[in-house]
């Protein structure tokens, strides 16, 4: 393999481990400022017992992603010299501000999130996590805003090679800007929903669970169940942003050929790229102009349109699947779940906030703890691998500004980086194993807080 696969399988490697765990802090802070008003206003302190649970899942899960996150930075100066410097007077900044709002906001007030318990009153803890909460927020919005105009590039013009940037608000909210932003918060909600779900089942099925637990598992039902049919008309509404766009990404993901009116839509199938056909296709007709065009005989390009200048069919086309199968499986999974809790409420159990479900859907929503990492990637192999071969779609070639390196020595770090991730990733999820099955119960804080020692004294004196 010559030096641009080796650097494209080295920065996939890197992106795919990295996206793992900004999915799950984006939301995650936004679950545990929920879990911390529930304290304020019930007093209750299941809620207490929640909140510093998933505080810790949250520490070590934001440590993994800034980790990556710099690692992955570096590689666009080591494998793709020519994309900083062709694009740097946009992504520049753009990947400045993330920086900024990364580890000047979010790790700033991370500390007192994990320290502040008993050190700091109720509101200045519950801004704390609200400010980590926006500052993860804000590091998806910046890292989105220079991806989405990777794919839409706008408010720019070429100057001896560069891209310099001539409107700021055109760069920021390109055109993909706001449909690409919406799906990836949705993900991520989805994503969290069924990790706390995950391991609050796998507590009641180890018999470790607290009440917290209760309160965790219920609030992440409930969240998947209403937000997992939003995002399908995120989805939607993203795909037809993207035929606007990039319509040879979506002929790819449908695996259609040759342009046509009226398509079906392909449910299965073997994609065969060299022959231009798919094998044992089970299709529906008209169903892919429906979808994309929302007119039964609505004309979709085929790939025949972009010869030499579509992505690879076969990996867009499987990665597609996936993430709608998945999807598909967790609005399943929730909304079933969501309904058995409705119908046990008014119950002793209920009443008394226990969350009781059959257990074989206990083991069911344990299997699938990490079925938002499972579409996230899928969606993110899409997206990235439907560029190609474009780094900035339409305008510069990835093999245009790909590194000279030695192949052997890009082999030498990619195959390094994938026994380094490979060692985190068994490690980070033993580690959530092993803090499910070992819960640390906190004691409850007062309901006010001591005076500090120099007031006591004085007012001994």
């Amino acid at each position: 393999m010559d030096a641009l696969i080796l650097s494209r399988i080295q920065f996939a490697a890197n992106i795919s481990f990295h996206i793992l765990f900004p999915t799950i802090t984006i939301a995650l802070c936004w679950f545990l400022l929920f879990f911390r008003w529930r304290l304020a206003r019930t007093g209750d302190p299941a809620w207490e017992e929640a909140y510093y649970f998933w505080t810790k899942v949250f520490a070590l899960t934001f440590a993994l992603g800034v980790v990556s996150g710099i690692v992955m930075s570096f590689q666009f100066g080591t494998n793709w010299p020519g994309f900083m410097e062709k694009t740097g007077n946009i992504s520049g900044p753009l990947l400045g501000y993330e920086v900024l709002t990364a580890f000047f906001l979010e790790a700033s007030f991370l500390g007192i999130m994990l320290f502040g318990r008993g050190r700091v009153s109720t509101r200045v803890h519950m801004a704390a996590t609200f400010l980590v909460a926006l500052g993860t927020t804000l590091s998806a919005f910046w890292i989105l805003s220079l991806n989405s105009w990777m794919h839409t590039p706008a408010g720019f013009e070429i100057v001896d090679g560069q891209f310099i940037p001539t409107d700021w608000l055109a760069v920021v909210f390109n055109p993909s800007f706001p449909y690409r932003f919406a799906h990836k918060l949705l993900a991520s909600a989805l994503t969290v929903s069924f990790l706390i779900a995950g391991l609050c089942a796998w507590q009641l099925i180890k018999g470790t669970a607290t009440r917290g637990t209760h309160k965790a598992m219920r609030s992440a039902l409930v969240a998947a169940a209403l937000v997992i049919p939003v995002q399908f008309v995120a989805g939607d509404l993203h795909g037809l942003n993207t035929l606007e766009h990039q319509p040879a990404k979506v002929a790819a993901m449908e695996g259609i050929w040759t342009t046509e009116n009226g398509a079906a839509l392909t449910l299965f199938g073997w994609p065969d790229e060299a022959n231009a056909t798919t094998h044992f296709a089970v299709k529906i007709p008209k169903l892919a102009s429906l979808v994309l065009t929302h007119e039964l005989d609505g004309e979709v390009k085929g790939l025949d349109e972009f010869v030499g200048e579509h992505p690879p069919v076969a990996p867009v086309f499987w990665a597609f699947r996936v993430m709608v199968g998945m999807g598909t499986l967790m609005l399943a999974v929730a909304w079933f779940a969501a309904w058995k809790l409705w119908r046990r409420r008014g119950s002793t159990a209920a009443d008394q906030g226990k969350v009781v479900l059959p257990r074989p859907l206990l083991y069911v929503l344990a299997g699938m703890t990490f079925s938002g990492w499972v579409a996230t990637l899928a969606g993110w192999y899409v997206t990235e691998i439907g560029r190609q071969p474009f780094i900035v779609y339409g305008l510069l070639r990835t093999s245009e500004v790909a590194t000279q390196l030695p192949p052997s020595m890009i082999a030498l770090t990619l195959t390094a980086y994938l026994m380094v991730y490979g060692l985190l990733l068994m490690a980070y999820v033993g580690v959530l194993k092993y803090m499910a099955e070992h819960p640390v119960h906190h004691a409850p804080l007062p309901a006010s807080l001591p005076a500090p020692d120099g007031a006591l004294g004085k007012a001994g004196a």
